[in-house]
């Protein structure tokens, strides 16, 4: 009870300084906590909607188990309409109703605005049926009664500012359809986002799948007291064929894994970037403690001399530390689910839908954030803690602080070059790869260990490192400078762990922007080098319809248009291995001048000659085919054909690396003209000169179909040069989190090293050291310990992108180019970090009395 006491009396006596401690303890937790309130919420959302959505029991046609939400014949599979009675018959059904749903599609205003969602999301046509009551209500107006009707969701009314009488223009494979709206239909559950639009049954066949006698399921409700297992097999009795039967739950649970991977990905990429949070809040905590521990060294001699064992210090440190981590811990859970909600209107305001209604907090939640806290914040004080039970009453007595262990810093600077050395060494290894799989342990191993290394030697480069940047940096201001130089040499442990916090961030940042910059400057140059094409057409929603592709062939200026498709197949080698879901392209021989690609063996626009066909080097290598050789080629969707072999393509590339290449024609003979795959893309060649009117002309022909975008070799660059910073902005802003922590790290070092000068700030100030001065030494003293960790962060994240870069050179990216200016930037802001980081304590210290502060013991 008394070590609890005392614990309990030191916290509060230092409550100031051991705030921004439990700052840091409190993002951290905040980060998990909101990422796991914030991805359990998106889950009950999708749950919710899944099962509102799904019926009793589900029938729909075996081929649409595998395949993706938009097929790339743009239209969805279907089963007859004479199924249905079939269905209606069978045992406890108490009613079926045959639906469509579409997702290849997309709806315009009448200025030809895009009504689809900007979050990815997808825009669901289909017909109204009585089932979609389980999950939509008409609020305003009435179902569609006629092929000039149609509804829409109110949340899209809602964001496009849609109206009761206005027209939407439907673009399908099939074709364009306008219709006016008679009726707008609200959620009961949440809409995650997606762009939702009605039509009556008949026009929905006609409009969205070709032609009527077919629906893409059917939807079956269950006779009171029948289960859905009992429905299911009473149905599929009925219905024979080779149906998929599904009931409620088994729906639900389709639903969840189609968007279980995406939520995977966010959820662990969140807690990833939070656990680099927690390691950063170490450092800190580590500072706190060790410098509570140093200036508290007489106040723990006199408990030692008066009877206090080791045990007792050590433990009433450790309680404190407990004490703060449960703090932390419960207001960072607290601030976690506010994070959440936050993260919601963000999503929300991005056009993904989430409802506060729907908040998720788990009990699993605030556990896990109390235990992570209180854990990370009780082995941080460790080793604080065990110094402190180490301090004899007699050394306390004498001295004002803890002495250093010279030989334990030296052991320390040995084992931190030994790591930093075999990190280096396993950075090395992975840049001589010949294998990424190989390489990537070897990396992974040499970031870990020169991590490690630099955390542990950081003390021993304080010395040096510091000297350096004080003579660029601080001499400059004279005496006020070398004061601060000395006050960062003073403690280099403490120097060493502050600027270790701050370089963890900054490593990572520097690593990802030479590995971004790289991509981008490698892509590049590899399209200068392959890409013949003037422009190319992409498409943000499915596969690109008939309509704009004949209004593309009919721009002036064209000299000629290559489409281009995915074709899915399982391709069986003269060995007999099969590869299932292998990916052919199929285009016309004008691609071979489009995208230039070098073989190893035959000639590419053989290719493209009748049932003939190229693979990569990779896949004829592992098989063992050569040119001559008749592969067997089942599409899927489609039958089964015997193509030769006529080229083998060189896999020294990163534009369609591995390709299989046949032509259109031949893909013809062995689909069906509704299944044959659409295009997903073409390319298109201007006539000599005419480069920019044809540029214009292509623009002008897909203007009524704003889903589609016409890039030229310069957009098309920047197109990729903007995605890749928009995904590095993404990973900077959850890095932030860890930079802010560092930066609390420098101002509670500052604070608590003001604190602990408190007697020699007073004595300078007494023999005519000017406030102004003070301030201004404290400045500087963040400043060059800011600065040294930027150096070392900097340093170390560039080592990491460069061997990451080697790496990434087997897959194609083979230039390494390094952001000078972002890394220059960064280094820039570094100093301003320090800057900011230095206000308040230099603040505090210079409204210190002098003559207080000279009587501090």
């Amino acid at each position: 009870m008394t070590v609890l006491k005392t614990s309990l009396r030191n916290l509060l006596a230092h409550k100031g300084r051991m705030a921004l401690s439990a700052v840091a303890v409190l993002l951290s937790v905040a980060f998990v906590s909101g990422t796991l309130v914030f991805t359990d919420t998106m889950n009950t959302t999708f749950d919710k909607l899944f099962a509102a959505t799904a019926a009793d029991v589900t029938v729909s046609p075996r081929d649409a188990e595998d395949d993706d939400e938009t097929p790339q014949s743009g239209r969805p599979e279907t089963l007859p309409a004479s199924l249905l009675p079939a269905v209606e018959k069978a045992e406890g059904v108490k009613s079926a109703e045959g639906a469509v749903v579409s997702m290849s599609v997309t709806v315009v205003d009448a200025r030809n605005k895009n009504m689809g969602s900007s979050n990815g999301a997808p825009t669901i046509a289909g017909n109204w049926t009585r089932g979609e009551l389980r999950s939509m209500e008409i609020t305003s107006g009435h179902a569609p009664r006629g092929p000039t009707d149609v509804m829409v969701d109110a949340d899209t009314a809602g964001k496009h500012g849609l109206e009761i009488g206005d027209e939407l223009r439907t673009i399908a494979v099939t074709g364009d359809f306008t219709a006016t709206i008679s009726g707008i239909a609200s959620f009961k559950v949440t809409n995650p986002g997606a762009a939702v639009v009605y039509f009556d049954t008949a026009t929905a066949q006609r409009e969205l799948l070709g032609g009527t006698g077919r629906f893409t399921h059917i939807a079956v409700t269950a006779e009171p007291g029948v289960s859905h297992e009992l429905l299911k097999r009473n149905v599929a009795e009925a219905a024979g064929g080779t149906y998929r039967f599904q009931t409620q739950a088994e729906a639900a649970d389709a639903g969840r894994e189609d968007v279980a991977g995406f939520l995977d990905v966010m959820k662990y990429a969140m807690l990833g970037f939070a656990g680099i949070a927690v390691l950063v809040g170490v450092f800190l905590i580590v500072n706190t403690f060790s410098m509570l521990v140093a200036q508290r060294t007489r106040e723990i001699g006199l408990m030692r001399a008066i009877g206090s064992s080791r045990r007792q210090v050590n433990r009433s440190v450790l309680i404190e530390a407990l004490l703060l981590g449960v703090i932390g811990s419960v207001a960072g859970i607290g601030a976690g689910v506010g994070l959440a909600v936050g993260l919601m209107e963000l999503m929300s305001s991005m056009g993904m839908n989430l409802s506060t209604s729907d908040l998720t907090v788990k009990w699993t939640t605030p556990v896990i954030g109390l235990v992570l806290g209180v854990v990370v914040t009780v082995l941080a004080a460790y080793i604080p803690a065990r110094r402190a039970g180490k301090v004899s009453p007699m050394a306390a007595l004498r001295d004002a602080g803890t002495p250093a262990d010279g030989r334990a810093g030296l052991v320390r600077g040995g084992i931190g070059l030994v790591l930093t050395g075999a990190g280096g060494a396993a950075l090395w290894a992975a840049t001589r790869a010949d294998e990424a799989a190989g390489g990537s342990m070897w990396l992974g191993f040499g970031v870990v260990l020169s991590l490690i290394g630099f955390i542990v030697v950081g003390p021993l480069l304080a010395g040096g490192v510091v000297r350096v940047l004080g003579a660029v940096v601080l001499r400059a201001f004279g005496p006020v400078g070398r004061m601060a130089e000395r006050n960062a040499l003073r403690n280099p442990r403490r120097t060493g762990a502050t600027g270790a916090a701050l370089m963890i961030g900054l490593a990572l940042v520097a690593c990802l922007s030479v590995v971004g910059s790289s991509m981008v400057a490698s892509a590049t140059e590899e399209l200068d080098k392959s890409v013949g094409a003037d422009f190319i057409v992409q498409s943000a929603n499915g596969p690109i319809v008939p309509q704009a592709q004949q209004a593309l062939e009919k721009a002036p200026g064209i000299a000629h248009v290559t489409e281009y498709k995915g074709v899915r197949a399982t391709v069986t080698a003269p060995d007999g291995t099969s590869s299932d879901d292998e990916w052919l392209v199929a285009a016309d021989p004008t691609y071979a001048q489009d995208l230039r690609r070098e073989t190893v063996a035959g000639e590419l626009r053989a290719a493209y000659g009748e049932d003939a066909m190229s693979v990569g080097e990779t896949y004829a290598d592992k098989h063992g085919v050569e040119v001559g050789d008749t592969l067997t080629v089942a599409f899927r969707g489609g039958g089964t054909a015997k193509l030769r072999v006529a080229a083998v393509t060189s896999d020294d590339t990163n534009v369609d690396k591995g390709a299989m290449y046949m032509a259109i024609a031949t893909a013809e003979r062995y689909f069906t003209p509704e299944r044959m795959p659409k295009n997903t893309m073409m390319f298109a060649e201007a006539e000599e000169g005419g480069e920019k009117e044809a540029y214009q002309h292509l623009k002008d022909a897909l203007a009524p179909y704003p889903q589609y975008r016409v890039l030229d070799q310069t957009d098309f660059k920047q197109d990729l040069k903007d995605q890749v910073g928009q995904l590095l902005n993404i990973v900077y802003g959850l890095l932030a989190l860890a930079i802010i922590v560092a930066v609390l790290g420098v101002v509670n070092t500052l604070a608590l090293s003001v604190v602990e000068r408190t007697r020699e700030i007073g004595l300078m100030r007494a023999i005519g050291l000017s406030r102004r001065q003070l301030r201004r030494m404290i400045r500087l003293e963040s400043v060059v310990i800011a600065l040294f960790g930027a150096l070392l962060g900097l340093g170390l994240g560039m080592g990491w992108g460069t061997a990451a870069q080697k790496l990434l050179a087997l897959e194609g990216l083979g230039v390494l180019d390094i952001p000078w200016p972002t890394i220059l930037y960064v280094f820039v802001g570094s100093a301003l970090v320090g800057l900011v980081a230095a206000l308040v304590p230099a603040f505090r210290a210079g409204r210190m009395n002098v003559l207080n502060a000279i009587a501090t013991d």
